[in-house]
This record gives structure tokens, sequence and C-alpha cells, in this order.
């Protein structure tokens, strides 16, 4: 490994942390391709630490040859044009830090993604998945009301584990999100998600005696205590899955998904869907109405006499 690589990843972190409020799961992704293309440069020899030669050294054709190489693989191009943006974002960095003179990624483009339609579950599956019966213990209740706070708001998995006892207001029926890049926003929560979490909170607080200044506690805990995880929400939805009947692989994000797209499909304006979900552009909350549309011409082509199922999804 270059010498000053891994100190120059270190002080990425932080400010990738601290100055862009990137969310974990995003530094982690940023600096496993960093190292990716590091690695690469090192194995192909384009780069001779022994000789001194360092992060000034590299330039866009080693970067191009890098991408070459992943096309070749077949690499699907979300990924690649990820790990541009690592990179473009690393050496802009550098660049500030006046560790480098220019940034060798600046004119690399990044490849035309595929249109992405989100997967979503439908009506009767999602109330399969919330009828599922609920372990009797603390963790069941505790499942449950994820399940339904995550359906019900349309909240990032980060949002969900990031936060607080104080951030409920059973009252008005609304939740504070901190979401990317320190914004907060309102989210409004339904009855059974807010009837959910007053029974896990019961629960949480018999097995957890609530401490002072509780409103600052995690509201999700483990059964240690403390802050519940991403990977453990994730291993909640899996299990929850199964106890469904569900025939088909489902994430945290998912529920986002699937909130946004049933609120369109009962005519929910778009521009309230991007409210809740926290979108910066409208454009982003867009695809959405591709799914709905999608979701439609299928149920004509199911339903309709005369469809002869001629329609191709949008």
């Amino acid at each position: 490994m270059i010498e000053d690589v891994e100190q120059a990843l270190r002080r990425f972190s932080r400010y990738m942390e601290m100055e862009r409020d990137l969310s974990p799961h995003t530094r982690t992704n940023y600096l496993h391709d960093v190292r990716q293309f590091v690695a690469y440069i090192e194995a192909e020899a384009l780069i001779d630490a022994a000789k001194g030669q360092g992060l000034e050294t590299i330039d866009a054709l080693m970067i191009r040859t890098f991408l070459a190489g992943l096309y070749q693989r077949r690499i699907r191009k979300v990924s690649i044009a990820r790990k541009i943006s690592a990179l473009k974002s690393f050496f802009r960095y550098l660049q500030r830090d006046g560790v480098l003179k220019g940034n060798p990624a600046e004119l690399i483009q990044t490849p035309r993604i595929e249109t992405y339609v989100p997967s979503v579950l439908s009506a009767d599956e999602m109330e399969d998945l919330l009828k599922a019966p609920p372990d009797a213990r603390f963790s069941g209740a505790r499942d449950r009301a994820v399940l339904e706070l995550l359906y019900s708001s349309g909240i990032r998995l980060s949002e969900l584990t990031g936060l607080n006892g104080g951030d409920v207001d059973f009252g008005a029926g609304l939740v504070r999100v901190r979401g990317k890049g320190k914004k907060d926003r309102i989210v409004p929560v339904g009855g059974p998600a807010l009837t959910a979490l007053r029974a896990y909170q019961e629960a949480r607080d018999a097995l957890f005696p609530e401490p002072a200044g509780a409103g600052q506690r995690p509201l999700f805990v483990n059964r240690r205590g403390g802050r519940i995880s991403t990977r453990s929400i994730a291993r909640i939805v899996d299990r929850s899955a199964v106890q469904g009947g569900l025939r088909r692989k489902i994430s945290p994000h998912t529920f986002r998904h699937t909130f946004a797209t049933h609120m369109l499909d009962a005519g929910a304006d778009l521009r309230a869907i991007q409210e809740c979900l926290g979108h910066e552009s409208l454009s982003t909350t867009q695809k959405y109405t591709a799914v709905s549309v999608a979701r439609l011409m299928e149920v004509y082509d199911k339903a309709h006499p005369k469809a002869g199922g001629g329609h191709k999804k949008p």
C-alpha cells in the first residue's frame, strides 16, 4: 500500500462524517472503492511505492484503465458510477487539503444508469407481513413497532436507527427525523404504528427502566439496551418476511419504496410524498410514478378481456 494512502483515507473518512454528514453506509462504500482503485494500480505496477511514488503520481489515465477493467468484467453501471463518485470526492478532498494540485478524476464521465424501478410489496403482501404473529417477548413488540413505523412513515433505515424517544409525538401523530445533510423533517405516522410503538415502549421500559433525560435515549434498542444497529433491523425484516410467507427477498428499503408507491396509488400529491421521504429533488421521487404505471399495466393485462398481454412495462 502506498504509504500515504491510509493516513489520507482516515482524514477523508472524518471529512465525510463531520463536514459532509454522509451515512455510515456511504462512507464505508467510498473507502472500499478508493482502496480497490489503489490496490489495482499497485498490482498493475502503475505506481511503485518502493520508489517513493505516492498519490501525487495518480493521473486520469490510471483511473480510466481501472474503469475499463470494471467494464470488461461487466460490473453493473450503478456500481461503476459509485466508484467514480468516490474517487472524485476523494481526490477533490485531497486537492482542497493541498495534497494534490488537481483532481485527476474531474473529467471522468459517469456512465448513464439503466432505469431503475424499485421493488415494492402489494397491499396484500404488506398486510400479510404485518399480520405475522410477533414473538410475545420484548423483541416481538420491538420488531412489530419497527415494521409498522417503516411502512407508516417511509423513513430511511439510518433515520430509523437514529431516532430517540423524544422524537415521537404521540399526541400529534408525528415523528421528527434527522435526515441527510443534518436536515430535520417532520413525518406523519399512522395509528397502527403509534399503537405498536406504545406497546413496544412499555415492554422496553419494563426491561430497561427509563433513565433521567429519556428523551435522548435511543427509541429502538437491542437486547442489551443499546441503540439498535442497521444490521439488526435488516435481520428483523428478513425474519418477518419468512414469517409473513413472502417468497422473495426484501430489505428495509423495500418498506420505503412501498410506502411511496401506495401513497401515490391512493392519490397523494407527489410533492407531499417528496416531503415525507426527504428527497431534495422532485425527480428522485418521480421514479415511483413509473412503478405505479407498471403495476397498473400489469393489472390491466391480467384483468381486461381485450388486453391480450400486449403492453410493455415502462
